[in-house]
């Protein structure tokens, strides 16, 4: 028999069914919208992995019930945006999918690559949102090493329509579940630079139009709050040069270890055509757009 052991993460929960949301007093001004980012665990994915969820009794980890409860936690919500990660294609698509139309909504699913079952969904409230624009976004390259893994990400930019939708500034709705390994977190950063790429470039079409653009970025990052991924989301800096790879997420503690994977500049190879500042060589301009720089420290 072999033995597990599972450290198990709890959360601190914030309480919000209280939450009053008309804050705003200029609501002439504002667009008013609610987002949820829900990782739905898949049940591949659950079943594949049983040491992990010991501490859970078994009658919640079984489909039926974890499905009644998921939709009926997206029916009470009822947000405008809905993001998921690691929604099962099939039970996406046959039971979830079925009930979002009824609701309203307009759903775009992407399936991770290869032989994975799982992907990622953004579901928006038709009443609310037109779609501008849609990118499917796959990390495996297969001319870069570095990018050999089947994560998946989507980018939409989304045309609020209550009101007078041309006082309102398009929406870019971007969802991903980068990879979990601990230990490589250049794989992370290059998979999230791909991400900011193409907001980017989003940001990019909306300017070229004379359109200010807003970003909202939901996803599974697989990275703990402080940690080098988390700031460089939060602050758009991260200096990684000789970093050790597992320190990026800090979902665990290997210090202990002798020999560790650094980071090295340049993280990923000209061919990707994806500059340190996370954008695409062939779109970028010396304008300001929110970009986010992979610097390095000076040796």
């Amino acid at each position: 028999m072999i033995s597990f052991y599972v450290e198990v993460m709890w959360r601190v929960w914030e309480d919000l069914s209280e939450t009053h949301t008309g804050a705003c007093a200029d609501t002439a001004a504002v667009f008013d919208f609610s987002i949820m980012s829900y990782n739905i665990l898949a049940q591949d994915l659950l079943e594949a992995n049983p040491q992990l969820y010991t501490h859970c009794p078994e009658e919640v980890l079984v489909w039926d019930q974890r499905l009644r409860t998921i939709l009926k936690e997206l029916q009470i919500w009822e947000p405008d945006i809905i993001c998921l990660q690691e929604a099962q294609e099939d039970h996406f698509l046959e039971q979830i999918y079925p009930v979002l139309t009824d609701m309203g909504y307009t759903c775009i699913y992407k399936r991770r690559t290869g032989t994975k079952t799982d992907g990622c969904a953004v579901c928006y409230h038709s009443d609310r949102f037109t779609q501008l624009s849609i990118n499917l976004l796959e990390f495996r390259q297969s001319d870069c090493e570095l990018l050999d893994r089947d994560n998946v990400g989507i980018v939409l930019l989304l045309q609020p329509t209550a009101g007078q939708n041309e006082a309102f500034s398009p929406i870019c709705v971007a969802n991903t579940h980068l990879l979990f390994n601990p230990r490589r977190g250049d794989v992370k950063l290059a998979q999230l630079a791909i991400v900011f790429a193409e907001i980017d470039i989003m940001i990019k079409k909306c300017r070229s139009e004379g359109r200010r653009c807003e970003v909202v970025l939901c996803g599974d990052f697989n990275a703990v709050p402080n940690s080098p991924l988390w700031n460089f989301i939060t602050t758009g800096q991260l200096y990684y040069h000789r970093l050790p790879a597992w320190m990026v997420s800090g979902q665990v503690d290997l210090s202990y270890k002798v020999h560790h994977t650094r980071l090295f500049a340049p993280l990923w190879p000209s061919i990707l055509g994806i500059s340190e500042g996370c954008q695409y060589w062939s779109v970028s301009d010396t304008g300001v757009s929110g970009r986010r720089q992979l610097q390095v420290f000076a040796d």
